[in-house]
């Protein structure tokens, strides 16, 4: 049965490709929100008419883009939650909250920068990894038991 992975978080840096490349082999599907910033931003405005204020055009986006969250992680078994060095992620904070309040199992990915503002979503997690080669051994691991070689 193949394992469903969403992918949550920071868009800035490699790390969902370094995740999908290295489980490549593995019985896993990917799935994630748009990471196409300015996609992200307008498909409320889009989709449902502009807005005078750029509070309204964010609230129009920001509900569209939780249905999408929500039935990706609603049907996910694994959630990983990605927090970068750059920006405040609160729609990460928000993701890993979701995850775990729907019982999902949790990984969180950061640095050791972020170990104390991070220590209450950290504490909710099955796993906090540094590096997104962890993530693939983890889910190498729970598939088929193997540990890294090496």
């Amino acid at each position: 049965m193949t394992l469903k992975v969403y992918l949550s978080g920071e868009i800035h840096t490699d790390w969902r490709d370094r995740i999908i490349d290295g489980a490549r082999g593995l019985d896993v599907s990917f799935d994630g929100p748009v990471t196409d910033h300015d996609a992200s931003d307008d498909c409320g405005v889009a989709i449902l008419g502009a807005e005078e204020t750029r509070f309204w055009h964010d609230h129009k986006g920001a509900k569209l883009n939780a249905i999408r969250t929500r039935r990706g992680i609603g049907a996910a078994d694994v959630v990983v939650v990605r927090f970068g060095d750059k920006y405040r992620q609160w729609n990460a904070a928000f993701d890993a909250g979701i995850a775990s309040a729907l019982g999902k199992s949790l990984i969180v990915l950061h640095g050791p920068e972020h170990q104390h503002a991070l220590k209450e979503i950290d504490a909710a997690a099955l796993a906090v990894a540094e590096h997104p080669e962890q993530v693939v051994q983890i889910l190498r691991y729970v598939l088929s038991g193997e540990l890294p070689r090496g």
